[in-house]
């Protein structure tokens, strides 16, 4: 028999019998959990009713949250000229070019967001096995191959996130911190679900929006009524 730690039975113990919740109930049970000694990350994972083999199927695009998620947002951006002193005075933690494409190079990976300017994409390209597999390769779709780096590292520090499908047309995007109010977390999730249900592409067919689940990150899966999230 696999032995269960104490949290765990006491996680069983309070989720009970498998069920769908409003937002507002899932939140209360995520923070009636035993705490850990972090504030846990409060992530939504969604199951479309698309084909991702298919090209017209694929769901991606970025979303500004109100909320923004709590995480610290270090951003890079690639860039040259008088747009480095703007990156930096819109609150890039680092910005400009040769020298950070050779730290790159050399396995440097401080930082979780990069914006790079169209010009520098030549370069920044060939760093595609170590920004690609980390999710960190700028792409115009996502806004973060552009000449406005200002603006593009004010969205980003504000709240600005992509989202996008993987293999299995499963979702995981992380929507803020447990501390947040369950006001808060309501208003970032439904605004992530308006922006990926108008990001329905016309050919996909039946339910579009399969299931939507809640979970901390040492917290349970909890399994949300969506016929309850007014989108």
């Amino acid at each position: 028999m696999k032995y269960k730690t104490k949290r765990k039975r006491e996680i069983e113990t309070l989720v009970g019998e498998t069920k769908n919740y409003s937002i507002k109930d899932a939140v209360t049970l995520l923070k009636q959990c035993p705490k850990v000694k972090f504030d846990e990350s409060v992530e939504v994972s969604l199951k479309l009713g698309v084909d991702p083999k298919k090209a017209d199927q694929q769901v991606r695009g970025t979303v500004s949250l109100p909320h923004g998620t709590g995480k610290k947002i270090t951003v890079l951006v690639f860039a040259r000229g008088e747009k480095i002193k703007e990156a930096l005075d819109a609150g890039a933690d680092y910005a400009g070019y040769e020298e950070y494409i050779e730290k790159v190079k050399e396995g440097w990976t401080d930082f979780n967001a990069v914006i790079a300017m169209p010009d520098t994409m030549r370069e920044v390209g060939k760093l595609g096995k170590i920004l690609g597999p980390r999710g960190l390769m700028p792409t115009p779709k996502a806004g973060t191959v552009t000449n406005e780096v200002g603006k593009a590292v004010s969205e980003i520090k504000q709240g600005k996130i992509e989202y996008k499908i993987d293999k299995n047309a499963l979702m995981n995007t992380v929507i803020g911190k447990l501390s947040f109010s369950p006001e808060k977390l309501e208003e970032n999730l439904l605004t992530l679900l308006k922006a990926v249900q108008k990001a329905k592409p016309s050919s996909a067919k039946g339910i579009y929006m399969q299931s939507v689940a809640l979970a901390s990150t040492m917290g349970p899966g909890l399994k949300l009524d969506i016929q309850s999230l007014s989108m």
